[in-house]
């Protein structure tokens, strides 16, 4: 058994006893690489339940964080997933094992230019990636079985709602609380999940 294998295994004993009992979830951090999506000096915390800096302002949310919010918000094979704030990619890694279509959206232009390459040393699926401002979605492409909001808002971006299929699923950190929106034709329901601290959402983009 490789060490990747080892460590990978022991990584979903953590999330087991976390409560992620998903096995879709489980088996996609069994085939992604957490150690490829962190800085050379941290990899090796990369299979700890840990929040770890990636640089220019950002982290890598906690392996349990990242897979509760994956957890509520159930992605099946034929959903076209929208994620706000690709950050280091390790999450939009695990989406491409999850959903059909998968699309990204980063503020920091060098950040996306790292995560395309990390997605292909990775061997994982395609991804669309682009450099914008998260709070005004990706129209091009909607609308969205789910998206995945992965930084703290303030409130819920409308865009976000529009670029939504009824029916679709939303989860995002609001005011220290990840919560799950669902959209339906009379409006939407909102589930608060459990609290969170996560780098806030921001306007706008870096070139």
């Amino acid at each position: 058994m490789s060490d990747f294998s080892i460590q990978a295994r022991k990584l979903q004993e953590i999330l087991i006893s976390k409560g992620i009992d998903n096995q879709k979830v489980l088996e996609a951090f069994s085939k992604v690489p957490r150690h490829l999506f962190v800085p050379k000096e941290f990899e090796h915390k990369a299979y700890l339940d840990l929040s770890l800096p990636i640089g220019k302002g950002q982290t890598i949310s906690a392996p349990s964080t990242m897979a509760f919010m994956l957890q509520n918000i159930n992605i099946i094979q034929t959903d076209k997933v929208l994620e706000i704030g690709t950050g280091s990619g390790f999450q939009t890694a695990l989406l491409t094992k999850l959903g059909k279509e998968i699309f990204s959206i980063e503020r920091n232009l060098e950040l996306v230019k790292e995560v395309e390459k990390k997605l292909v040393a990775a061997n994982c699926g395609v991804a669309h990636l682009r450099a914008g401002d998260g709070m005004l979605g990706w129209s091009e492409h909607a609308p969205y079985d789910a998206i995945i909001v992965s930084a703290g808002a303030s409130e819920i971006p409308n865009a976000l709602i529009d670029q939504l299929k009824i029916g679709g699923r939303i989860v995002i950190p609001l005011k220290g609380k990840i919560n799950l929106i669902i959209k339906s034709s009379h409006g939407v329901r909102i589930r608060e999940l459990a609290d969170c601290n996560f780098v806030p959402l921001l306007p706008g983009h870096t070139k």
